[in-house]
């Protein structure tokens, strides 16, 4: 295991999209574990899906706060270069975590502009600031962690998914920019010495997530009384990461900037996933079983008419599989939420959430 080389108490930290899904739920937890550290989101809730979501989780951070200047967000867009530079001369974060990002594979094909804007744009404001931050002999940014996705393995063959694997050649838009993000973060450090992690997270789930997810969407639709897609006539395989795992990663890597590697770059990306597949087929019938018993749907709910088997949708590919063994000898972690236990939370969360 690597020695921690980053405190994080009484740190100032960086959070950019502390109103998402996994921001809001890394805040809560570094406010309960570090009491004294300060956290300075940014995040411009937008409205790529219900922004009623997006504000509950931020009511969730402020009923955590332990007292009132512990958690402070910034709406804005880190596409927003004098927004970024000023976070960074009036905060002086020593530990940034970059989550803002536009997701989805499927909205990237629609909508290349929105990916270019906060991925691209966005990461590069994030990464200049960062360089900046040691101007004129300031102690700066310590570490700096970001996320990137499973998707930038695209259609490989081989399984579990390496970080030691080649990943040119992504299948949708999404992808190309977050394998973007990594090599900008990789020339940055080796030029700027700015300490990056890369974090490859594989389709997280859990209470108050993203609608557009499947687990969420497949629920929305079965309420609803509507057919459910199942794409791939359900071949496919994910890599299910319950949200509280991903938490308990991220803030194992914040406390440890990496060492140089071979190219002079204090750089290093991490894979999180569950390193257990299941087919979808196997998940939408855990899903069910879990909405009838959170009584979301009712009992005699005929499932076998509300589902669909249809072909690939472009950009999507048939398996995600992590393999964690990287995470596992650096930090002793290894995501381990059985997938009906983290569907069980999202169920009754779910349940609670819309009043049923």
């Amino acid at each position: 295991m690597l020695n921690k080389n980053i405190s994080l108490d009484k740190k100032r930290i960086l959070v950019t999209g502390a109103a998402g899904f996994i921001g809001a739920n890394l805040v809560m937890e570094l406010m309960k574990l570090y009491p004294e550290c300060r956290i300075l989101g940014i995040d411009n809730v937008n409205n790529y899906y219900d922004v009623g979501i997006k504000e509950y989780r931020l009511d969730k951070i402020a009923e955590a706060a332990q007292y009132d200047d512990q958690f402070e967000l910034v709406r804005g867009s880190i596409a927003d270069r004098d927004l970024v530079d000023r976070v960074f001369d009036e905060f002086k974060p020593e530990v940034v975590v970059n989550l803002a990002a536009q997701a989805g594979v499927r909205y990237s094909i629609d909508n290349p502009d929105a990916y270019m804007e906060s991925n691209m744009i966005g990461f590069y404001n994030i990464l200049e600031a960062c360089r900046h931050s040691y101007d004129d002999g300031q102690a700066g940014v310590e570490h700096l962690v970001y996320a990137s996705s499973s998707s930038v393995y695209g259609s490989n063959k081989k399984i579990p998914y390496s970080v030691e694997d080649k990943v040119d050649n992504p299948v949708s838009l999404y992808a190309a920019t977050k394998k973007s993000n990594e090599l900008l973060a990789h020339a940055y450090s080796k030029l700027y010495g700015i300490p990056s992690t890369g974090l490859r997270f594989f389709t997280v789930y859990g209470p108050a997530g993203r609608p557009d997810m499947a687990y969420f969407g497949f629920t929305n639709k079965l309420r609803r009384g509507e057919t459910i897609k199942i794409f791939n006539y359900g071949n496919c395989k994910r890599d299910f990461t319950f949200v509280d795992d991903i938490v308990k990663g991220v803030i194992s890597v914040m406390q440890v900037a990496p060492a140089e590697n071979e190219n002079g770059a204090r750089y290093k990306v991490y894979n999180i996933g569950n390193n257990d597949p299941v087919n979808l087929l196997d998940f939408v019938d855990i899903l069910q079983q879990e909405l009838v018993a959170a009584e979301v749907l009712p009992a005699d709910y005929d499932f076998e008419s509300h589902k669909e088997l249809v072909p690939m949708q472009p950009g999507d590919v048939e398996v995600t599989y992590a393999d964690v063994t990287a995470l596992q000898e650096d930090f002793g972690f290894k995501p381990a939420t059985p997938l009906r236990d983290g569907l069980r939370s999202f169920a009754k969360w779910y349940k609670e959430y819309y009043r049923i």
